[in-house]
């Protein structure tokens, strides 16, 4: 039997990446060390770490027609990601970030073109068939759209055995007040180190404590706090606490948090719970 794919929903765009020895001073002209192309977007970027781990996986997301598109198109083949649910816009361009890395500091600057192109909609997501997967992970974006995309992943749920059910998570990652509904759906939310500041916690233990009556029950609620490692609360309400483990030298952080994500699902994917550690 074929063996079931994860499915992430989300955002990919277009990152053209300027490295340069300094951040550049405003009104100047600066000459960039390299550039170079590359997809990104959260749930595009999950993809490829996913991918990578060994985990047969499908991206849905939007794209308009063009060579940007190809280009994107391109490398998620190159990373034998599934593309059948892919959504072809006829307005609208492909999302572009410009990202200024600068080696003296290791800093990244983005900006970020969104161009109009409509996000994934829940009448695109019913013809996702659901029986192909056993998790769906859904970045937050149009909020009032994912949570009838979610409702149908529970009206699905209800009536499969314990085995077939599809696990569920989202990420509450922009601090957008519409984004705060998706708390209440998944069986794994992911909260960004943003949100958690914007609701003036100061740590990601703080944040757990304070935003975990926002998930629905039995679910688990993860926050990354960047050099600080990540911790996660699940329902039977004990604290569990991963440190960072930084390589040698950092080169750029963009898509750290997209790697992080696709990690846990991995893991929890595979059967790996909280009774390991």
């Amino acid at each position: 039997m074929e063996e079931k794919q994860i499915l992430c929903v989300g955002l990919v765009v277009l990152d053209i990446i300027n490295v340069m020895d300094k951040y550049p001073e405003e009104d100047t002209d600066s000459r960039c060390l390299s550039q170079r192309w590359q997809r990104g977007g959260n749930a595009s970027n999950s993809c490829t770490v996913l991918s990578l781990l060994g985990a047969p996986c499908a991206f849905m997301g939007s794209l308009a027609r063009g060579h940007v598109a190809d280009f994107v198109l391109d490398d998620l083949r190159r990373y034998s990601v599934d593309l059948r649910y892919m959504v072809f816009q006829t307005t609208g361009s492909v999302p572009i970030s410009t990202v200024i890395i600068s080696e003296a500091s290791g800093s990244r600057t983005i900006l970020h073109a969104y161009r109009n192109l409509p996000d994934v909609s829940a009448k695109d997501f019913e013809k996702v068939e659901l029986t192909r997967f056993k998790w769906i992970h859904i970045e937050g974006r149009n909020a009032s759209e994912q949570v009838k995309m979610l409702q149908r992943i529970e009206q699905h749920n209800a009536r499969q055995p314990p085995e077939s059910k599809i696990q569920v998570s989202v990420e509450v990652e922009k601090p957008r007040e519409e984004l705060y509904q998706l708390f209440g759906y998944g069986d794994v939310v992911f909260v960004s180190k943003d949100v958690a500041k914007h609701f003036g916690f100061r740590s990601a233990k703080e944040a757990l404590r304070g935003l975990y009556s926002r998930v629905r029950k039995g679910a688990t609620l993860v926050c990354a706090w960047a050099e600080e490692g990540a911790d996660a609360l699940g329902p039977d309400g004990r604290l569990l606490h991963s440190d960072a483990f930084p390589p040698p030298r950092v080169v750029d952080t963009l898509g750290a948090g997209d790697t992080f994500n696709a990690a846990v699902i991995f893991s929890l994917s595979q059967g790996v719970g909280s009774d390991t550690g």
